[in-house]
Formats: structure tokens, C-alpha cells, sequence
């Protein structure tokens, strides 16, 4: 199965990926399919990989294009980068001009004179070891990620981090399926408490937990409830 991405509505790519998820059992199909989704649902996306820790080693499990597998390659070849360092340091990367970069200068001098790519996000994955990936975007164009792209890029890496951790747990394809639909949501809340209150995903997340427990809420059903009101202010 394929991710069908004609008409492709946000709504519909999720539901693609979700019919993916519950239907494969060979994780670097999700993998790719969520690289897929990645230039499709972020804007500025132009091409996007996912790099996974295994063993001790990076790995490469999904691209969508050979230069997007080259960055990685590169970035585990110097070790150094946005990809690494969202894993290593547990941190979300945002560059908007690489040829401007001086974090990753050696990785920035490569990409910039052998590749068409200029600005990258790189998000974390988290599952069981809190730390074993990263979802990697890549834009074509400086300053081509915005504010609805780091946005819709978490609400993704909220998706892959419900796939990598129900490989890592040998999940029923069924619970992953649930886990999905609710990952969305969550990420998106995520999102909103880290944009409101100034904190990072771990911090967001210890206070969506703190609500959830302090109102007898399921995280799902919190965060869905915080994009309903989102919404509603967005309309006033």
C-alpha cells in the first residue's frame, strides 16, 4: 500500500498513514511513508529522512530522495548536524539558512555546495529509551520553514514516535492504529503548550500529564479538548 496523496488534505494523508501503520509490519515502509507525509503536510518540505539510533549506531531507516540520504550520511560520517544532535541532545533543531549555520559548519559547507537543500528541522523521536531518532526535513529554499511548518512537523514526529515505539515494544498493529489516531492530537497540543508557555516538549509534556492527572483526564481527550478551544479563539 502506498500513501495515496492526491487531494491531499491533511485529514486524508493521516488516514493513509494510519491504514499503513495497521497494515504493514515492516517498520522502514512506515518509516518511508512518513518521510512521504512529510513533504506533503509541512510546508517548505522538499525532501525528508528518518535517522534511527540502533545498537549505538545511526542508521538511516527511510528517505525520500538520494540527497536526503546523503545529509544523513554526512551528518553520521562528521558527527554532526541537526539530525544527531536532536538525538543526542534530546532538542528539536530549526536552521533556516545553512549556508549561514556556524553550529554545524563542516555539515553546513558539504550540504550547501553539493546539494540544493538550505534549511532543515530536525525533531526527535521519542519512544521507551526516550532518544532513539529523529525526523528530518529539508527545505530547497532559505528561511522556507514557518511557523505552520515546525507546527505541522510536530504533529508528524508525534506520529513516528507512536510507530518506533510499538517496534520497540512489539505493540498489536490494532493498539499502534489507536495510538495514531491519538497522536495528532497530542502533538498538536504539544505544540500549542510549548508555543504558549515557553517550554520545551518535555516540558509541555509533564504539563499536559499534570493536567490530565489533576483533572482525571485521558491525555487524548485533554488534548483534543485544547484544540477545540484553540479553534473556538481562533474564531472570535
Amino acid at each position: 500500500m502506498n500513501l495515496d496523496t492526491s487531494g491531499a488534505d491533511p485529514a486524508t494523508v493521516f488516514a493513509g498513514l494510519a491504514e499503513i501503520v495497521y497494515d504493514r509490519e515492516n517498520y522502514e515502509q512506515i518509516h518511508a511513508a512518513l518521510c512521504v507525509a512529510a513533504t506533503i503536510l509541512v510546508p517548505g518540505c522538499d525532501r525528508a529522512s528518518m535517522m534511527v539510533r540502533r545498537d549505538g549506531r545511526y542508521l538511516t531507516s527511510a528517505a525520500t530522495d538520494p540527497v536526503a540520504a546523503s545529509i544523513d550520511a554526512t551528518e553520521r560520517r562528521l558527527g554532526q548536524g541537526p539530525c544527531v544532535d536532536a538525538i543526542d541532545e534530546e532538542t528539536p533543531h530549526l536552521e533556516q539558512d545553512l549556508a549561514a549555520s556556524g553550529e554545524w559548519p563542516d555539515l553546513a559547507r558539504i550540504v550547501v555546495d553539493t546539494t540544493p537543500v538550505r534549511a532543515a528541522i530536525a525533531l526527535r523521536l521519542k519512544t521507551a529509551d526516550a532518544k532513539s531518532g529523529a525526523l528530518n526535513l529539508f527545505s530547497d529554499t532559505v528561511g522556507g520553514f514557518d511557523d505552520r511548518s515546525v507546527e505541522q512537523a510536530v504533529i508528524l514526529a508525534a506520529f513516528a514516535s507512536v510507530s518506533l515505539a510499538a517496534r520497540a515494544n512489539a505493540e498489536e498493529a490494532s493498539t499502534l492504529r489507536r495510538g495514531l489516531e491519538h497522536g495528532r492530537e497530542i502533538g498538536k497540543a504539544l505544540g500549542l503548550v510549548m508555543a504558549t508557555h515557553g517550554v520545551d516538549d518535555d516540558g509541555a509534556f509533564a504539563m499536559l500529564t499534570r493536567a490530565s492527572q489533576h483533572t482525571n483526564t485521558k491525555i487524548a481527550d485533554l488534548a483534543r479538548r485544547m484544540i477545540d478551544q484553540h479553534h473556538q479563539q481562533l474564531q472570535h
